[in-house]
């Protein structure tokens, strides 16, 4: 039985003034008139039914996802009491399935959750599904956690690395054994991990057993393995949405913050991945525009309001309802939401959560 966790707790930093806290980047209708959560979700459904779609989210973000995805039952709506990261999400979501679905599972059926970002971009759907199953069925037959790896096209620093433990050329839609998780590299170790042929761009995309990724837990993370156990205590499928988060609260203030990639995914002994061409982007700056939308005659890229340009070039300009006035300026993001403007050089776009916190 295939499931699907939606990851939907972002800070809305990274894309400030137009995201908030509680209003994030996959709540935002950037490339679409859909919102990066609805994609994520239409994405899916055409494998995965809606009553097997479960969003992990949090207290601020919660009355919003639920207006937005009205179509996901309310009860699969699952609120983190606390920001304690993926891996802390990822295994209560798990746990949260895996209790919802037990009496209903044939004999020898095992539960497969694919876990998902909500705010990723994914152009080619039909390939992203057809990876999906086939990730799922290696998972279901060989126990192992399977992750799709992006093919890469540049020497990207932006991105962590897989390295698989071939030395034969990747091969699209193929499993591979993977050697390691590399942290984003600087531009020269990019090149070089381009030019060899064997590493891959680590999507974050995860498919696995609830079985797997708690054999996991118990050897990799023993601390979380215990407040699972005593999670599950207090699990009642008639006890939902903030009522269980408040029920979990002091639990979950237990788990130590930290990723599932820094907490198993690097130490894991039986990962596979596939490596995928779906023209994918995690959209992470303001700058992955420029690989999604054409640049006009000027190289500045605008979306939702008027432009008036003189001498400028290689801006990226969102505005609604506007009008934005550009003389002799290069390499800017003017961005305009409400009473808020961002006025940034196009290179520290990675330290708008800086000036956030600061002020």
């Amino acid at each position: 039985m295939l499931a699907a966790i939606i990851m939907a707790g972002g800070s809305g930093e990274r894309f400030w003034p137009l995201s908030t806290p509680d209003k994030p980047k996959q709540l935002l209708n950037i490339f679409s008139d859909k919102t990066m959560i609805r994609e994520t979700v239409d994405r899916i459904a055409p494998i995965i039914s809606k009553e097997n779609i479960f969003i992990a989210t949090n207290e601020l973000q919660v009355n919003t996802v639920e207006q937005e995805l009205n179509d996901i039952p309310k009860e699969n709506i699952i609120i983190e009491p606390a920001f304690k990261d993926t891996a802390a999400a990822i295994g209560y979501s798990t746990l949260l399935i895996e209790n919802r679905f037990k009496d209903k599972l044939r004999e020898g059926e095992k539960i497969e959750i694919v876990v998902l970002a909500s705010d990723h971009l994914v152009r080619k759907e039909d390939e992203f599904r057809e990876a999906i199953k086939l990730a799922a069925e290696e998972a279901s037959k060989s126990g192992v956690i399977v992750t799709l790896g992006i093919k890469p096209n540049k020497p990207e620093t932006g991105y962590g690395y897989i390295e698989i433990k071939e030395d034969s050329t990747l091969e699209l839609n193929k499993i591979y054994k993977v050697k390691r998780f590399r942290e984003k590299p600087n531009q020269e170790t990019a090149e070089d991990y381009l030019a060899s042929g064997r590493y891959l761009w680590n999507s974050g995309m995860f498919i696995f057993t609830t079985e797997t990724i708690f054999k996991n837990f118990d050897v990799l993370m023993e601390e979380h393995t215990e407040i699972f156990s005593n999670i599950k205590q207090k699990i009642n499928n008639n006890v939902q949405g903030i009522e269980l988060a408040n029920l979990i609260r002091e639990d979950f203030e237990n788990f130590e913050k930290i990723s599932i990639d820094f907490g198993i995914m690097e130490y894991s002994r039986n990962i596979r991945v596939i490596p995928v061409d779906i023209e994918w982007n995690d959209i992470g700056s303001f700058n992955a525009l420029e690989e999604v939308f054409d640049k006009n005659d000027s190289g500045n890229i605008v979306r939702y309001c008027n432009v008036r340009e003189l001498d400028s070039s290689d801006n990226i300009v969102i505005g609604k309802d506007v009008t934005i006035s550009l003389l002799g300026v290069k390499n800017l993001v003017v961005v305009k939401n409400g009473d808020n403007i961002l006025i940034a050089n196009k290179f520290r776009t990675q330290d708008i959560k800086k000036i956030i916190k600061k002020h």
